[in-house]
């Protein structure tokens, strides 16, 4: 396997920049997921890796090599892509071997490469058979298969999930990270799900408008997002964000929202924040009933008129409008709630993330 190393990558369509001077290293056999909206530039970034797309400017490295002027053929990588990108005419046996066969390997050791990624990715059974004749979920790990008898230095994924049913997602999802786990491989994997993202990465890389927003553990980004659109795009069902100040109510600090009701924040916390406008952000299992706060000492609690509830088995969604805003909170199974009502819902003030509402970066 081989490091990956960017060095202020750009990338323009004549005039117009779409990348700005990306800088990223990415270790030996680590999972990186590129994560974002569609038009970011994560698949852009991915292209140029491969050497689809020509870089404008700045340094590739792939193993300490610079790579922007080798072609594809030489950096020894493989690529899974979106559609799967089989040779329909093939058997998946042919399909498995046919990177190994344009690059020489003799038929022998060919096939005995076939058999052990097929016994791998439990394709054994049908390496006869035609694409046509394939499920989804089997023609992408036909897909990966391909990709895996490679024993390329550099692996890409390029959204190689949005093509399936959610249940075949998750699945296939765990097999590659349980593949990423046995055989070490160096990985970039590009998607605009966030919870792929959360679930398979050993880091994220968030991207917005050909930048890199943040670079993190999951955790990282879910617990201190660095702006306002990381905070918004990690994490299902989405932050709410409050637009509010930060004020004293009878000696202590508060954050007064839109519609005059109050937070009581923590000393810790109100000591690093001045007076004035903010941009507050609160996850949903943050703003709950009380059932779910056991442990919570005298929370908040807050006026919210409901608009809807949705029923998750383990947990009651709560879509209601607080602080001027639409809000979701995550609640107690069981809790009734119809259109029009007024509940009380706790907020965990100790949870609240401050952004500025000049640059939306965090305070």
């Amino acid at each position: 396997m081989a490091t990956l190393e960017l060095r202020q990558i750009t990338k323009s369509y004549g005039t117009m920049p779409v990348i700005h001077g990306v800088d990223l290293a990415i270790a030996d056999q680590e999972f990186v997921v590129f994560v974002g909206p569609s038009g970011c530039g994560k698949s852009t970034i991915l292209r140029m890796i491969a050497g689809l797309e020509d870089i404008s400017g700045g340094d590739l490295l792939i193993g300490g090599a610079r790579m922007n002027d080798v072609p594809t053929r030489h950096r020894n990588l493989a690529m899974v892509f979106q559609d799967y990108a089989l040779y329909p005419h093939m058997t998946v046996a042919a399909n498995l071997g046919f990177g190994l066969r344009m690059h020489g390997v003799a038929a022998a050791d060919r096939a005995r490469r076939v058999r052990e990624v097929a016994e791998l990715l439990q394709l054994g059974d049908y390496l006869d058979r035609r694409p046509r004749a394939l499920s989804g979920g089997q023609r992408q790990r036909v897909a990966m298969g391909r990709a895996l008898a490679r024993s390329a230095q550099l692996f890409l994924f390029d959204e190689p999930l949005s093509n399936l049913d959610a249940k075949l997602r998750i699945e296939v999802r765990t097999q590659i990270k349980l593949l990423h786990r046995s055989l070490g491989m160096t990985s970039v994997f590009v998607t605009h799900d966030q919870t792929e993202a959360m679930t398979m990465a050993d880091r994220i890389v968030c991207l917005d408008g050909g930048r890199i927003a943040q670079i993190g553990a999951p955790e990282e980004l879910y617990n201190r997002p660095a702006t306002v659109f990381v905070a918004t795009f990690i994490g299902s069902p989405q932050i709410n964000l409050f637009e509010g100040e930060i004020a004293a109510a009878d000696g202590a600090p508060v954050l007064r929202l839109a519609d005059g009701q109050c937070l009581t924040l923590p000393e810790s916390m109100a000591k690093d924040l001045p007076p004035g406008p903010v941009v507050a952000g609160l996850r949903p299992e943050d703003l709950t009933d009380a059932a779910r706060l056991p442990g919570l000492t005298a929370p908040a609690a807050l006026a919210c008129d409901a608009i809807l509830s949705e029923t998750l088995g383990s947990d009651v969604l709560v879509i209601g409008t607080l602080g001027g805003v639409q809000v979701t909170a995550r609640c107690s199974p069981g809790l009734s709630v119809g259109p029009g009502d007024r509940i009380r819902l706790h907020a965990d003030a100790a949870k609240l993330h401050f952004f500025s509402p000049g640059t939306r970066a965090r305070l």
